[in-house]
């Protein structure tokens, strides 16, 4: 009688341990799952995320030399008409993250800067030069420079910064969306991100 209890225990205890590793193994099947789905959506993000803009200006350029005791002088002038395309990209691809299995974190290190690029169009009108001031390559690349500044500053005060990062933040989203559907937690620079405070990750 007292055999039948022990193998009535021992059975009994074999299946609870059995029952258990099932759930251990289940469980840990479903962060295996869920890892892969995260690191799959943050593939999905890591794309080049580009806005594009036009700029015009019109500027005129004048550069005058003096001669012989600035007895005599020699200008050289142009109306500058400046077409030019700027985007500012990301490229999502260069984000680093962290994932912790155990805590079902996701950190992320370091999201890539923008970077801008201007591709000015340059026309030369009403220009006027001599024998003595010429326009020069030195001419055009001092009229490239100022031009770049100046659209740079145009971006800066436009709408296209922050239309970038708009889309930016519209596919970190989907990062944490992801998460938040999952349980998991998405943090950045040491803090959770939440619907909240995403803006935070600019």
């Amino acid at each position: 009688m007292l055999k039948k209890i022990l193998t009535g225990i021992v059975v009994v205890v074999l299946i609870i341990l059995a029952f258990r590793y099932c759930e251990f193994k289940k469980d840990e099947e479903t962060v295996i799952d869920e890892t892969a789905l995260i690191q799959q959506e943050i593939k999905n993000v890591g794309k080049l995320v580009v806005t594009e803009g036009h700029f015009s200006e019109v500027l005129t350029y004048k550069n005058n030399k003096k001669y012989f005791l600035n007895m005599l002088s020699a200008e050289k002038k142009a109306i500058v008409v400046v077409n030019a395309e700027a985007t500012v990209s990301y490229d999502l691809s260069k984000i680093q993250y962290n994932i912790d299995e155990t805590t079902k974190t996701i950190t992320i290190k370091n999201i890539p800067k923008e970077e801008i690029k201007i591709n000015p169009e340059l026309k030369f009108y009403d220009v006027e030069q001599n024998g003595f001031n010429e326009f020069s390559g030195d001419d055009y690349n001092k009229i490239s420079k100022t031009v770049k500044q100046n659209l740079a500053r145009k971006i800066e005060k436009s709408s296209l910064k922050t239309n970038a990062q708009n889309r930016l933040l519209s596919e970190l989203s989907k990062i944490l969306i992801l998460t938040n559907t999952m349980g998991w937690t998405l943090q950045y620079n040491g803090q959770p991100v939440s619907n909240e405070n995403v803006n935070d990750l600019l």
